[in-house]
């Protein structure tokens, strides 16, 4: 009697595991689901920028790329506004989980300490996803200023305080941020103009409506071939593939001046892991191949190819670098 009661609860056992089973299962399969899944659907990348700056073009040529390779739509999103604050926050409020990305530049990392009031910590609310590549600026003057030079501009401006302008994509955008490094550096003092985006600087300087801008190699080196606006002088360290006519900051009358744009994903903090490291091995897969390399050389934009924690110390680093220059020459978002 004993054995029978055994056997039938043995039996009612086995049939409890194997109803149990498939549930185990499809629980497991839905945990993994996520990275061996995604994406499944539209992905957004959110830009910060208005259209047609460096931001936007680079922005949208990855999400052609990354469409092409994983077969789902990935879609920009303009948000200008605040210097960047305004798309930034709704990517910081979105469902981590991958189907909202942000273009994010050093204007990111500067604002760390140049806005320090914003509804959003980038390390905190955040993840580091992939670098994309880094650009040289130029410095260009519309052609109807006198100076036909960089050492000119720095004479002109020491003999007239406060009579030039400059205009930028925005407070704390690499645009605003070259330009008043150079006011501490060459000791001038230069009126700045934000706009709400860089087409619109790049606009009114080409028009002559503000004579001076730093923009990204990659926008404005048609501009200056064209005759539109003349080119003072290049931010990188050495010349430019694309301007070596024209020579460096540091070489024309400002020594040790550097400054670059640089691009990246993030994601909200909390998205999966297996996700990001997706995307950016996906993005670095883009970035490696030598055709976009190639053209992106043209342009006058190199590569970054990191991987996520990588990317986040760099990230980390360049915002210790701009709080130390902000703090030292005292800038203010205006």
């Amino acid at each position: 009697m004993l054995k029978k009661s055994l056997v039938q609860v043995a039996r009612r056992l086995r049939a409890r595991l194997g109803r149990a089973l498939p549930a185990l299962a499809l629980v497991l399969s839905c945990v993994s689901a996520p990275a061996q899944v995604y994406p499944s659907r539209a992905v957004k990348i959110i830009v910060p920028f208005a259209a047609g700056g460096p931001a936007d073009n680079y922005a949208r040529f990855i999400a052609q790329r990354l469409q092409d390779a994983l077969g789902q739509p990935f879609v920009v999103d303009n948000r200008p506004g605040a210097g960047s604050v305004i798309g930034t926050d709704v990517v910081a409020k979105a469902p981590p989980d991958g189907y909202t990305l942000l273009l994010m530049s050093n204007a990111h990392t500067v604002n760390e300490t140049l806005i320090p009031n914003k509804p959003f910590a980038l390390m905190r609310d955040f993840v580091a996803v992939a670098p994309i590549n880094y650009s040289d600026l130029v410095l260009v003057a519309h052609p109807a200023l006198p100076d036909a030079s960089l050492s000119d501009l720095i004479r002109h401006a020491k003999a007239q305080p406060g009579r030039i302008n400059y205009a930028s994509s925005g407070p704390g955008t690499p645009y605003h941020m070259a330009g008043e490094l150079f006011k501490s550096m060459a000791g001038v003092s230069l009126v700045h103009i934000p706009y709400k985006g860089s087409s619109g600087a790049r606009t009114d300087v080409i028009g002559g409506q503000v004579e001076l801008m730093f923009d990204a190699v990659t926008t404005m080196a048609e501009q200056i071939r064209a005759g539109k606006v003349r080119a003072l002088a290049t931010t990188g360290r050495q010349r430019s593939a694309v301007l070596p006519e024209v020579p460096t900051l540091s070489e024309a009358g400002v020594p040790g001046y550097e400054a670059t744009i640089w691009l990246g994903l993030m994601a909200p903090a909390g998205t999966p892991k297996a996700v990001v490291e997706r995307l950016n091995a996906m993005v670095s897969r883009i970035a490696s191949q030598s055709e976009v390399q190639q053209i992106w050389a043209r342009q006058g934009a190199t590569a970054l190819l990191m991987n996520p924690e990588a990317f986040e110390k760099y990230a980390r680093e360049d915002i210790v670098k701009w709080a130390g220059v902000i703090k030292s020459a005292g800038i203010k978002a205006d």
